[in-house]
């Protein structure tokens, strides 16, 4: 019972604080909400039953991973919001040739990886909200998942990003208080079993080229900080790199306290791990968990879809220079990804979005790289070179999860 207690209870206030008007008057803080809402959209899920069933012990030390290649993938596309600077996102400077060739890909890599990553978002929803309930089928959930993708399309088609933007924020804040509540159960949990000298330290059972590849495969559940390049028309250029800094810097401390506390308290969850294996995991912590999660989950994983959607909407206006209009391009993500929902399962769905995102980012890195050089700052333009055959190798090589 005072488990239960201390959960709610730090939920509650985590909410009361996120909504907080003083805190909402922030410009860094509400243009933050966007790309927060893609970071931490499934990660922490997804990854806690992944890397503890795949890489035991060594769990967090793979999240470190892959939170340092997200910020090293951040830095390029800030580096890139300098050079465009104040301009709108759909009118940026003038560049060298090349330049604007690789910002072009780059843009059209970016809008068909947002249309995999809503998929993604969505395919998690439904399974979720039919976790707990008599219907948990594989046709149930994808109904559910053609139902949401249908409202965001009506939202966006007739309210526009500014409506969806208000959705995202309730998201948001409830999705962060729940997690505030699940890392206090936790650690109150993990806590109990350090003092019984019950810890664990589970084998891997993914090692050599196998675990690079599947920990490739996981790019995109800390995707989501470049949605801050895109805001142009509604913050400057500062604001939209400290969002992005800020947005990194949080959903790192978040998956960092939640792999360290997961990954060392509970048993292997077996051969395959499902979509929604966390919460049979949470329900050993505390009863309140599992609905506490699924609440989370739709809250997560619809704000991280309406983050995206809203992103592909002004990225698709700027790639055919507003002969596709927002509200078109959501359409268009909408049918691919209702065609994704039907033909694929979560989990090849996440693989297919990190390698799409790895493709992006190679393409930001070598545009930084380009932008560098010409500015005489060999040590960034190596740093992105870099950085650029890593996107790549994640682009050929990321392979998903056998669920």
């Amino acid at each position: 019972m005072a488990l239960t207690v201390l959960i709610l209870a730090t939920a509650l206030l985590t909410g009361l604080l996120l909504w907080s008007p003083r805190l909402r008057r922030i410009p860094a803080w509400t243009a933050m909400t966007t790309p927060l809402a893609s970071i931490i959209g499934s990660g922490f899920l997804v990854l806690g039953p992944v890397l503890e069933n795949a890489y035991g012990l060594w769990a967090p030390l793979v999240m470190a991973g892959l939170c340092l290649a997200a910020y090293g993938f951040g830095a390029a596309v800030r580096h890139n919001i300098a050079e465009i600077g104040d301009q709108p996102a759909q009118s940026p400077a003038p560049r060298p040739i090349a330049e604007t060739r690789v910002e072009t890909c780059a843009s059209a890599a970016l809008a068909f990886a947002y249309m995999i990553s809503v998929a993604y978002y969505l395919n998690l929803l439904g399974s979720f909200a039919t976790s707990l309930t008599p219907f948990d089928t594989p046709g149930v959930s994808r109904g559910v998942t053609t139902a949401v993708f249908l409202l965001i399309l009506v939202t966006g088609w007739t309210r526009g990003f500014a409506l969806l933007e208000r959705m995202e924020y309730a998201s948001v804040t409830l999705k962060l208080a729940i997690i505030a509540g699940l890392l206090a159960g936790l650690t109150w949990y993990v806590g109990a079993r350090a003092a019984e000298g019950a810890l664990l330290l589970n084998p891997v059972t993914t090692s050599g080229w196998g675990a690079v590849t599947l920990a490739f495969g996981l790019l995109v559940t800390v995707q989501g900080f470049e949605t801050s390049r895109y805001l142009g028309a509604e913050y400057d250029a500062t604001t939209r790199i400290r969002s992005m800094q800020w947005a990194q810097a949080l959903s790192t401390a978040i998956y960092m306290v939640y792999i360290g506390l997961i990954a060392y308290a509970f048993p292997r969850t077996g051969a395959a791990v499902s979509e929604t294996a966390i919460i049979d995991m949470m329900a050993i912590v505390a009863p309140v968990l599992p609905l506490m999660l699924v609440g989370a989950a739709l809250a997560a994983q619809f704000s991280a879809a309406v983050a995206d959607t809203g992103g592909s909407g002004g990225l698709l206006a700027e790639l055919t220079g507003k002969r596709l209009s927002p509200r078109q391009g959501y359409a268009l993500l909408t049918l691919v990804g209702l065609a994704l929902t039907w033909s694929a399962d979560v989990f090849h769905i996440i693989s297919y979005a990190s390698r799409a995102f790895a493709l992006y980012y190679t393409l930001q890195c070598t545009l930084a790289a380009l932008s560098a050089r010409r500015r005489g700052q060999r040590a960034t333009a190596a740093g992105a070179l870099a950085l650029a055959l890593l996107g790549a190798a994640i682009t050929l090589m990321g392979q998903p999860v056998e669920g």
